[in-house]
């Protein structure tokens, strides 16, 4: 079991900044209130990587972007932010309560030695092929986008051009190319041989994969495929120090600028749906800050806003699509979103679980995704298959990133979680040849 103090300081922090922080709200000390919470996500995160030994361990990513991510929500730069509604203050405290119950929740917590992928060829060369399947699969997919619209988004001329490429069916799979960079990550790190042919396959691969979500400006996926490869970089590796992910870090920031800069935004537009309380602030500072923190105001519209709950219909989503049920059943994407503006429509990772059955639904899927966080933890430290790492990676996105949408209602996360489960079985066959 773990030191009792340890979960007391932890969780007893957590609730008297959390109560420092809401009364400095109430009293309009707006920044002191988003400072509190920032200043204790960043204690939270150094505390739980310190006693793990693990810079991307799955609570303490959590804790320092749903904390953290709220912290800035409450400095109120933005003048389409308002004060929160009680429920929306208790929501929120819920989902961290919620997730570190889960994620504690009868475990013994035995000691599973860490360890880096064996280097295995049969294994590399299985990666290698999926890896080309998967290239192939999403090079395909994005040629028919591209013909379906008729134009390449990166050179429209007009604002959210992004937004139609989405063909139903098919986009997913053609951003399926982010789980590639990971995917040589791990493949470089079990080859026992190194070719210089199939290298200089796999550098012009990954610059496509890069390339596609920069074509069609898909922001996020950018940074998630860059994001992904420097976590499974991370995991693979011993010995990673803070000061080193710091440093590994800093790369997100250029991508992020860059992937800015080629979606030309109209900046007088932007600045008007931002609607900074500085009008000077530079966009590569006001995007991100509207991108994390609109999505809390966001909840807070919906706190105020619903009348009635979905039971079920919001979180079910991605099944309804998968199966095509969708079609039979069109009132499930008839749903009406509460936001602030219309063209802001990025939510929190717990908006469909209250969307669906209020505070009670907040808490228990946090609690929920705690467990499994733990629970896949410890899969991934006794599995011998590399792939393992890409699941992991992916919750580790999703976590870091709480304060971005709702992922698991997202029809594309399960899909990349199911091509993550057949490159799993693809990889890992050679132990089963062995067995039969």
């Amino acid at each position: 079991m773990r030191n009792r103090n340890k979960i007391i300081m932890e969780y007893g922090t957590y609730m008297l900044a959390y109560f420092a922080s809401y009364i400095a709200s109430l009293a309009g000390l707006y920044i002191l209130s988003g400072l509190i919470l920032m200043g204790e996500a960043l204690y939270l995160y150094i505390h739980l990587v310190r006693e793990s030994k693990k810079l991307v361990e799955l609570r303490a990513l959590f804790s320092l972007a749903w904390i953290g991510g709220q912290g800035l929500a409450c400095l109120k730069l933005s003048e389409i932010q308002t004060d929160w509604h009680y429920l929306t203050w208790l929501c929120f405290f819920l989902a961290y309560i919620g997730f570190g119950i889960g994620y504690e929740w009868k475990e013994n917590y035995q000691e599973i030695e860490d360890r880096e992928p064996d280097r295995e060829q049969r294994r590399a060369d299985r990666m290698f092929v999926c890896i080309l399947v998967l290239f192939f699969v999403s090079a395909i997919c994005f040629v028919i986008e591209i013909s379906h619209i008729g134009f390449l988004p990166i050179l429209a001329s007009k604002n959210l051009a992004y937004s139609e490429l989405h063909m139903a069916g098919v986009h997913s799979l053609t951003l399926s190319c982010i789980l590639i960079p990971a995917m040589t990550v791990l493949y470089s790190r079990i080859a026992e041989e190194k070719k210089r042919t199939r290298g200089g396959l796999l550098a012009v691969i990954n610059s496509m994969a890069i390339l596609i979500p920069a074509l069609c400006l898909s922001h996020f996926q950018l940074v998630f495929a860059v994001s992904f490869a420097l976590i499974t970089y991370i995991m693979t590796r011993k010995g990673m120090s803070l000061k080193m992910m710091a440093k590994l870090l800093a790369v997100i920031l250029p991508v992020y600028v860059i992937s800015t800069l080629l979606r030309q935004h109209d900046l007088e537009y932007i600045n008007r749906i931002f609607a900074m309380k500085w009008t000077g602030t530079p966009l590569f500072i006001s995007q991100p800050y509207i991108y994390i923190t609109n999505n809390y105001d966001n909840f807070n519209v919906l706190v105020k806003g619903l009348t009635g709950h979905s039971f079920g219909l919001r979180m079910l989503f991605p099944f309804f699509v998968l199966t095509g049920l969708k079609f039979h059943f069109p009132q499930v994407a008839s749903l009406p979103i509460f936001i602030t503006k219309p063209e802001l429509t990025t939510l929190t990772l717990f908006y469909d679980a209250y969307y669906d059955f209020g505070v009670a639904g907040v808490f228990l899927f946090a609690a929920v995704l705690g467990w499994i966080s733990k629970k896949l933890m410890n899969f991934v430290k006794k599995s011998d298959n590399p792939i393992a790492c890409l699941f992991y990676g992916q919750l580790a996105i999703y976590l870091g990133f709480s304060f971005f949408t709702t992922w698991f209602s997202n029809p594309a996360t399960w899909l990349w979680f199911l091509l993550t489960g057949i490159i799993y079985v693809a990889v890992g066959w050679d132990k089963k040849e062995k067995r039969g």
